[in-house]
């Protein structure tokens, strides 16, 4: 069954193995990983993502799109880009059966809700979030439907898992059907729930779909693999003061300074790994102060709540910060 809220999972650092390597797809490199012990691996929700720790010191996130009742597996799937910082190359070149590697997490912030119907959206790699997730409420009976864009059928990973859900998946390679109608893919505004995960066009594509939407805050949910382009950083760079509860410590985060590094600097433990606002990994309670969220994982209720921030870009309008460290 979905549920209306994130389950909450111990997040831990693993030392796996990886039983299998395989290609998924042009560029596409799928890896389960177990416990070289053969424990059980603690367990996730649907829309789920780990930390791959790399030797060279990079750490990315890929989401788990495996089976989340196999307690002894976990999946991804790392798209290739040779234009980025190395990691994906890294994992394609180094990786294969038998490999170990560092992993973090489970975390989700990007969970899967109960509604009435549901719409799934994915753009390439943007599947993996999502597969999940469909296989959810598949099993629980509910109504849904994917549209899965890519630029060939030999560039999209999965397909033939998708193919047994017969009509509910459109398969969309842009070689063979062009652009496809977002409108027609969001479809009427019935109280489905739409989930959508892949490039920042298709996502801003979507979000101005459903913007005329009444109830549009809730009616769509995004996962980005970048910082969205429209964050707002355009606020205050004032100095400010934060305070860290457990540790005591009273510190100053001057312009040009993020609220991650002047912890660390003062000797606090704290996670980081994309500091962009992208991964959630540095996610921090808020015990007081107004926050100036520069992310792009918090929707807007939870912006308004002002319970967590995400320490590695967002900072402060109220000139000090009282956080749960």
């Amino acid at each position: 069954m979905t549920t209306d809220t994130m389950t909450v999972v111990r997040e831990v650092e693993l030392e796996l193995e990886v039983e299998q390597a395989h290609a998924a797809a042009d560029g596409v490199l799928a890896l389960t990983l177990v416990d070289p012990s053969g424990s059980a691996l603690p367990r996730w929700t649907p829309g789920a993502h780990v930390d791959l720790m790399l030797e060279s010191g990079l750490t990315r996130q890929y989401s788990l799109c495996g089976d989340p009742r196999d307690s002894h597996r976990w999946r991804v799937a790392v798209l290739r880009s040779d234009d980025g910082r190395g990691g994906s190359r890294s994992i394609h070149e180094s990786l294969k059966s038998g490999s170990r590697l560092k992993v973090r997490g489970p975390r989700n912030h990007f969970p899967l809700v109960r509604a009435s119907s549901y719409r799934f959206i994915a753009g390439g790699i943007g599947i993996t979030p999502l597969l999940p997730m469909i296989r959810e409420v598949q099993a629980a009976g509910d109504e849904w439907s994917l549209t899965y864009c890519g630029r060939s059928i030999a560039s999209m990973a999965f397909v033939d898992e998708l193919l047994e859900f017969g009509d509910k998946v459109r398969i969309a390679p842009s070689d063979q059907v062009g652009r496809i109608d977002l409108a027609e893919a969001v479809g009427d505004d019935d109280g489905s729930l739409i989930y959508c995960c892949g490039p920042e066009g298709l996502l801003e594509a979507v979000e101005s779909v459903v913007s005329t939407r009444p109830d549009r805050s809730s009616s769509l949910k995004v996962e980005r693999f970048a910082a969205k382009a429209a964050v707002d950083d355009d606020g205050p760079e004032d100095a400010f003061e934060v305070v860290l509860q457990r540790s005591g410590k009273k510190l100053t985060v001057e312009p040009g300074q993020s609220v991650f590094d002047v912890v660390q600097e003062a000797g606090v433990s704290v996670l980081g790994s994309c500091f962009e606002g992208v991964c959630g990994t540095c996610e921090t309670g808020v015990i007081s102060g107004d926050v100036d969220h520069r992310d792009s994982i918090l929707s807007d209720e939870e912006r308004e709540s002002n319970e967590y921030m995400l320490i590695c870009v967002s900072r402060c309008t109220s000139g000090r910060l009282t956080l749960d460290l």
